[in-house]
Order: structure tokens, then sequence, then C-alpha cells
């Protein structure tokens, strides 16, 4: 079973593609200051064809689904939308959090990982690694760093532009029970959610692409000031 999944929920956007038997066979990461509206495309085209493969060769589409940036959310599952009703492949909707838990299988310790929701918030969730895979300790939410940060009572790691955007705050109240990601697993990985996405296939955890709609776990501030 081969796999393309698409990864867009901050400004790093990037694809992957795996197969069930091989591995990782591509995977293309590109944190540049434009909307991935103008370059998503043409990393998939990339992708597949510096892997002598076509969109027809795939037997499934994962995108993450959220949280994230509103924009990029929109865009990712759009795009992945498309290819779905172009080929007749089915969708897997990955949670962008738990995808991303999965750069840090066989931590000693919790992962927390935070993506910045701006308002003095952060999209979080916590996990610990169970010997085969995570257990939620807090499930996503928005949630301000210092409410985050009071529930946390151990070493954690910690990773993501929120753990970036807060360093100094998370080690002012953690101090040495804060460990900070390297620059390479700061920001979600395409691989993994291709893996997590490879799983739910297998599962049959299908997400109908008609209904399928980004998880933003808050209100945007349109629909804020709609809601008025």
């Amino acid at each position: 079973m081969k796999i393309l999944a698409v990864e867009t929920s901050t400004m790093l956007g990037g694809v992957a593609v795996v197969d069930s038997v091989s591995g990782l066979i591509a995977e293309v990461r590109l944190n540049v200051k434009t909307t991935h509206s103008e370059r998503l495309m043409a990393v998939i085209d990339h992708a597949l064809t510096q892997s002598d493969l076509t969109i027809s060769d795939m037997d499934v589409f994962a995108v993450a689904a959220g949280p994230g940036s509103f924009t990029g959310l929109r865009i990712g599952l759009s795009t992945v939308k498309g290819l779905c009703h172009a080929t007749g492949r089915p969708l897997v909707s990955v949670p962008t959090l738990e995808a991303f838990a999965w750069s840090f299988p066989f931590s000693r310790h919790p992962v927390c990982l935070m993506l910045d929701a701006r308002k003095a918030e952060v999209y979080a969730a916590v996990f610990r690694w169970n010997g085969s895979g995570f257990d939620t300790l807090l499930a996503e939410c928005s949630i301000g760093p210092d409410d985050l940060l009071g529930g946390l009572n151990e070493t954690v790691i910690f990773a993501g532009e929120g753990a970036l955007l807060y360093r100094k705050k998370i080690e002012e109240m953690m101090g040495d029970q804060a460990v900070f990601a390297p620059p390479e697993k700061m920001v979600p990985s395409p691989a993994a959610a291709a893996m997590l996405g490879l799983s739910k296939a297998r599962g049959a955890e299908f997400t109908d692409p008609a209904g399928a709609v980004p998880q933003y776990i808050r209100r945007s501030e349109a629909e804020v000031k709609w809601k008025k």
C-alpha cells in the first residue's frame, strides 16, 4: 500500500510518500514565507517525479487535519480532497499533534507539542510512549502557556513553534525539567503523518472526502465576528 501525505499545519509545508513494504520513499519539506497554495502542487509533483511514481500509483491519501494554521489546513485539505476525487482513492484524516508525537517514539519522557494559536495561546497536546504507541495525557486544545505548564510536573520534551515562541517562559516555569527537541524535530513531519495515516488506513479508518473538514479546535476570527 502506498500513501501520499500532506502536512500544511504550519508555515513549514511538506509532502511524504510511504510504502507499507519498503517504508519512506520520499519526503519534501519547505519552510518558506509563501502561501502553501503557491507551492504545494509543485512539491507533490516533485516528490512523485523523483520517486518515479504518479498520483495513480497511490492507494490512499492522508492529510494533517489540524489544529494549526487555518489557511494552511484549508489548502492542504482542499488539495487532498481534489486528489481523492480525481483518482477515486480514499482519504485518511490525521490529527496534526498526534502525528507530530510520532517524531518521538521510545521517548522515556512525555512529549508536549505546541503550535502557535495566537492570542497568547497555543494548540497543545501531551503524549506518553507506552511501548507500542502513545497514550494521550492532554488531548489537543487551545490553551494559555501558563495553564499548560502549570499542569506539568515532570521532565517533558517540548517541540513545535509554540515551544520556541514561549521558550523563555517554559524555562522559567519548568527549569531543568524542560527538554527541547533539536531543530529538525521542532516541526511537524509529513513522514510521521504518512505513517500514522498508513496505520489508520490499515484499520479502515477512512474519512469521506465530501464531508472532511479541518480540525480548527476553536473558531476563526472571522467566525467570532460573524457570531457577534
